[in-house]
């Protein structure tokens, strides 16, 4: 059996496939830096607290939604592009295709959007703020960035604050699903 297991692990290895069988080890933990501030929906205002981290940004919002829906986030997602920040949106497409009407408001703001069709799911909830600083910060959690998350769905949202390697990891994430990420299509 031992020797069966030994050729198996050597054919594949010349083959070319022990990457597809064995994913890269986990990134090496890094020291905790900063502050957190966390909300549980319904009873906690996740919205809220992330409306306050969109208003507090200084240079860049940079957006992962799986599904945006819910007006006052989007709201302040263009205030920070009116302010002048560097606003981007990168959305699943099918799920904006399903409730595409802040999709809308959002590019008639002119912020950019793309939509990544790459996965199944661009399942992301995320939000960097402000990378490359020390007041930098990532939001993320179980909340889409709907009504239904903060009204209807158990869900929580985190902010992470003043960790700038986490900031950088989350925004080099960013980067790699905007590079694959397309923009919509004229008629949206």
């Amino acid at each position: 059996m031992f020797t069966r297991m030994l050729i198996a692990a050597f054919l594949s290895i010349a083959a070319g496939t022990v990457s597809a069988q064995h994913p890269a080890p986990p990134v090496a933990p890094f020291a905790a830096a900063g502050t957190l501030q966390y909300a549980f929906t319904a009873d906690d205002h996740a919205d809220e607290m992330i409306i306050a981290a969109i208003d507090a940004a200084q240079r860049q919002v940079l957006v992962q939604a799986y599904s945006l829906t819910h007006r006052r986030i989007a709201d302040a997602l263009i205030r920070a592009k009116n302010r002048g920040l560097e606003v981007a949106v990168i959305a699943d497409e099918e799920q904006s295709r399903a409730s595409p009407a802040m999709i809308r408001e959002l590019a008639r703001a002119g912020v950019p959007l793309l939509f990544d069709a790459q996965h199944a799911a661009a399942h992301n909830k995320v939000i960097v703020i402000d990378t490359g600083g020390t007041d930098c910060a990532v939001v993320t959690g179980s909340f889409n960035f709907t009504y239904a998350a903060q009204h209807r769905n158990a869900e929580n949202a985190l902010i992470l604050r003043g960790n700038p390697p986490l900031c950088e990891a989350y925004f080099n994430n960013w980067r790699r699903h905007q590079l694959h990420s397309r923009a919509p299509a004229k008629s949206r």
